[in-house]
């Protein structure tokens, strides 16, 4: 998004609190972007606790800003754990009930094959969240996870036996601080290569093992190569289109690897 004030391009734009207006981090302040309403930015305040009243839409609420440790670089805060903790169990629900479809309804009989592999979806989801988080409190960012309603709502729909709806994505890592696009880039990029180093571990396990740990290792190498593929599409609000952004060399290899890597473990699945 474009500063209104000089025109540049920042992916995490500031926005005044008395003109709503969108600017860069040299001209944030009201009286460098000559704020129409900086009177009352100038008005004494009374030593009172403010109260922030924000218009939203229907499926949005409020992020509250957990205040970072002065002594930490990475942190959870209490209310970030609630959101993955319960982010999680969603994802474990629609494992329990998608991966009977993808691969046959005969692993209904080997309940330690559909436990082992729904356990695998929701911890692969988890080290993706998480691996954004970590690259963007990296950079001195502020960032956590948070449940979207909308994101909730169709991950726990993808529980219902419909073969080509599933969305698992209940919620995402926000972040908020002056950001570059290389940093963008970067904390985009370690969600799916999270899950590209995932698919690979767990094909080379899947070599010389026995049927049930041989069915375990390529399901979850498959299971996160797709992760990394849905994420990596340079469309919207994906992962994708932040690292073709900043570098395409590096997008056309995270992508390639993924592609392959979901083409392989597909034709050894089958």
């Amino acid at each position: 998004m474009k500063c209104q004030k000089c025109g540049k391009e920042d992916f995490l734009p500031f926005i005044c609190p008395y003109c709503r207006g969108y600017f860069c981090s040299e001209h944030r302040l009201p009286e460098n972007h000559d704020c129409p309403r900086i009177e009352l930015a100038r008005a004494p305040k009374k030593e009172t606790k403010p109260i922030v009243v924000q218009k939203q839409k229907p499926y949005e609420y409020t992020i509250t800003y957990s205040p970072r440790p002065p002594s930490k670089i990475f942190w959870f805060s209490r209310r970030e754990v609630k959101h993955l903790t319960l982010g999680a169990l969603l994802v474990m629900g629609v494992g329990l009930s998608f991966i009977p479809q993808i691969l046959d309804l005969s692993v209904l009989t080997r309940p330690e094959i559909l436990l082992s592999l729904a356990i695998i979806l929701t911890f692969s989801f988890l080290l993706h969240e998480i691996a954004h988080k970590l690259s963007a409190q990296r950079y001195g960012l502020w960032a956590e996870f948070r449940l979207t309603l909308i994101g909730a709502l169709l991950t726990l729909l993808s529980m219902l036996p419909f073969p080509f709806f599933k969305i698992i994505s209940p919620g995402a890592v926000m972040i908020a601080g002056a950001i570059t696009k290389k940093k963008a880039g970067k904390t985009a990029l370690a969600g799916p290569l999270t899950n590209i180093t995932l698919s690979t571990i767990f094909t080379a396990t899947a070599i010389g093992a026995s049927s049930t740990i041989y069915m375990i290792a390529v399901s979850g190498a498959w299971i996160n190569a797709i992760i990394a593929l849905f994420n990596l599409i340079p469309f919207g609000i994906m992962d994708g289109l932040k690292v073709f952004r900043w570098n395409k060399a590096v997008w056309a290899l995270a992508f390639t690897a993924s592609l392959v890597l979901t083409i392989v473990c597909y034709i050894y699945i089958l």
